[in-house]
């Protein structure tokens, strides 16, 4: 999983991104700090991966990994080559979900590019930037589908559809906001429109704000509506926490949330919005030579979830010998689930689920 980490020069972007993956990107309090993406992998934390290591004592370990862009902020006329605008545009094109950092903390010490804070016209400027874009994405495909409509009626509904979704980004609508049929979702996976890409807000608020009040921040707020609105998630977070807590053992870490009344970190909640998003699921792998995490789509099949390990697995795909994971702890062993009857042998038609503990049978 990409995650792209989106914002206005001065949001607190860099300092997020800085925080959530310890890869050193510089921060400064100037707008494009931020040129070159800079990236930092990470590894998804999973609790049923400590498990099967303490099971297994394995000779290698692999949790399931996340890559962070932290791409280059963003202004007014992005789309028509202003700023940074073609990198950004490029860049964004290559992750697989958006994080927009929206600043909600009022500060007189960090500058605004816009001179003070608005949640709504930030989240704008951006979104307007994608739609820009989208447009003119949008026509070429118009123009192509009017051509074959001559040659073809069977088209016409599609053209119809493509001029509505037109119409409905000219209005400064995102196309993640567009009410799609399950014909037209179809349509338009075929078409890399920018205000489709699923998208995480991330509202950054002060620390106060977010331990004792975040319903009271109207900043926070504004960005909810927004994010109901268009079918995406919201998080609000604390890019100063997340910095405090960067460097903490996992001990220190627990601890200084707990004092918060915090369950989890911002990085691990980033991770759970991000699988739930993208319809991500884990499915593992133990052994004593290696324990390790796969991440594939929600409603993969077996066959295609053991091309993740290697084409030749999914070529030659016999079986899969699957256990649950809460299975296999109950019994304590894999032999003792044999025994009970809870390791079931799953052909080409069995849909992967979460957790599932897989080894694949294969011949070629």
């Amino acid at each position: 999983m990409k995650l792209g980490m989106v914002g206005l020069p001065n949001v607190g972007k860099s300092t997020l991104f800085n925080a959530l993956t310890n890869a050193g990107a510089e921060s400064a309090n100037y707008p494009f700090c931020t040129i070159e993406p800079n990236v930092g992998v990470v590894s998804v934390p999973d609790k049923r991966l400590d498990a099967l290591a303490e099971m297994y004592h394995p000779d290698k370990f692999t949790p399931a990994t996340l890559e962070f862009v932290d791409i280059a902020g963003l202004v007014k006329g992005a789309s028509k080559g202003e700023g940074l605008g073609n990198k950004f545009l490029s860049n964004i094109r290559e992750v697989d979900a958006i994080v927009h950092v929206v600043r909600c903390f009022e500060d007189p010490d960090i500058i605004h590019v816009d001179g003070e804070i608005g949640p709504k016209r930030d989240i704008e400027t951006i979104n307007l930037e994608l739609i820009f874009s989208d447009i003119e994405i949008l026509d070429r495909r118009i123009d192509k589908t009017r051509k074959m409509v001559k040659a073809d009626k069977k088209y016409q509904a599609e053209l119809e559809f493509l001029e509505d979704l037109r119409s409905h980004l000219e209005e400064g609508k995102s196309a993640r906001s567009f009410d799609y049929t399950p014909e037209q979702k179809e349509i338009v996976k075929t078409i890399a429109l920018l205000s489709n890409m699923p998208v995480i807000y991330a509202a950054n608020m002060c620390e106060d704000d977010f331990v004792g009040g975040i319903e009271n921040n109207v900043f926070y707020q504004e960005v909810k509506q927004i994010a109901v609105e268009e079918h995406s998630a919201v998080l609000p977070i604390c890019a100063k926490i997340e910095e405090e807590i960067a460097d903490m053992s996992a001990e220190d870490k627990a601890m200084f949330l707990e004092e918060l009344h915090l369950t989890q970190s911002g990085l691990d909640r980033i991770i759970t919005e991000g699988y739930a998003l993208l319809g991500l699921i884990s499915y593992l792998t133990a052994g004593q030579p290696e324990v390790r995490a796969w991440t594939i789509t929600k409603g993969t099949k077996a066959p295609q979830a053991a091309g993740k390990i290697h084409t030749d697995f999914e070529r030659g795909f016999i079986r899969a010998e699957v256990v649950s994971f809460d299975d296999l702890m109950a019994c304590g062993s894999m032999t003792a689930a044999k025994e009970k009857g809870l390791v079931r042998l799953e052909g080409k038609d069995y849909v992967m689920q979460d957790g599932d503990i897989v080894l694949f049978r294969f011949n070629v």
